[in-house]
């Protein structure tokens, strides 16, 4: 392989919204800073939602005029912002976001949850927004959250997964993004779904969003890397978790997913030798251990007086 492929940092948002810890301002923009100087280009750092439902958020304006600036016409920077609903598109719309970041939940359980609203609502919503974005000029990815299994209803039908993806598209998403919220899925599921749905809208429209719950995150990155998907979710060292998914640990580390990508031949633009720093800065936000198995493998190496060779 020889192609590019680009990994979307969540871990401002995905990987901070659940933590005890709320992480000040400044210092999100410091660890955003960076992440770009690691070579980050994709990047979701806030939502606009409820400070009351997620205080961790609190600050999505204050921090975005503090974000890093894309002065390289070479490689700009891109940002997403998620909304949860018209409110916060507008929200997010006149902070400047070119592009916003949907969420569907598979189950009527889940969407109650996470955004007070049944599936149907839900999709309708979504759709009301996608709607809105259209005529604004901003661009739309709609996650399907739960795609593999629901954290309070248990395993999801494949149908039903790729019935929303075609939904979203038919309401004129730009892009959908299947989600495995809780870590629960498997490569083959992720080869079930995705698969039909490639050979209908194109790989180029699907980003895959994965935790690593059980252990398979980097098997099911593969599988989607393997089925022609070049667009991925991962955080910053592993942080992660959802507060209305119970069970929900950390994100893929993007430190991971970028030596898993890089090491297969695919370029991600991202060295993961400088994204040890984001890490560090991380973890002592969030005064928790962090960081991805490549760097504790790279950390016994250099204890043993050697180089870490990546490549």
């Amino acid at each position: 392989m020889s192609d590019k492929a680009i990994i979307n940092e969540v871990g401002l948002r995905d990987g901070l919204q659940n933590q005890p810890i709320t992480v000040d301002t400044d210092t999100k923009a410091r660890l955003a800073q960076l992440l770009v100087d690691a070579g980050m280009r994709y990047l979701e750092p806030v939502s606009f939602v409820s400070p009351k439902a997620i205080p961790q958020m609190a600050d999505a304006a204050a921090l975005t005029p503090l974000l890093p600036k894309g002065d390289d016409l070479h490689a700009p920077l891109h940002y997403t912002a998620l909304v949860p609903n018209l409110k916060g598109y507008q929200l997010a719309k006149e902070a400047g976001y070119p592009t916003v970041a949907l969420v569907l939940s598979t189950t009527n359980s889940f969407n109650e949850r996470n955004l007070r609203m049944s599936l149907e609502q839900a999709a309708q919503s979504c759709e009301a927004i996608i709607a809105a974005a259209k005529a604004d000029g901003i661009a739309t990815r709609t996650y399907i959250s739960g795609a593999f299994a629901c954290p309070y209803d248990g395993p999801v039908p494949v149908a039903l997964s790729q019935q929303l993806a075609e939904r979203m598209f038919a309401a004129g998403s730009d892009e959908v993004a299947i989600a495995d919220t809780i870590g629960a899925g498997n490569p083959q599921q992720m080869k079930d779904i995705m698969a039909p749905l490639i050979r209908e809208f194109g790989a180029e429209k699907f980003y895959v969003h994965l935790h690593d719950t059980r252990g398979l995150a980097a098997a099911m990155a593969w599988a989607a890397a393997d089925l022609g998907v070049r667009r991925f979710d991962a955080s910053v060292g592993g942080l992660g978790g959802c507060p209305f998914a119970p069970g929900a640990t950390g994100n893929m580390a993007t430190e991971d997913l970028v030596y898993l990508l890089e090491s297969a031949g695919l370029d991600t633009g991202i060295d993961v030798e400088k994204l040890r720093a984001a890490v560090a800065l991380a973890q002592e936000a969030t005064q928790r251990p962090l960081g991805g198995r490549i760097l504790s493998w790279m950390e016994s190496q250099e204890k043993q007086g050697k180089t870490p060779c990546l490549w």
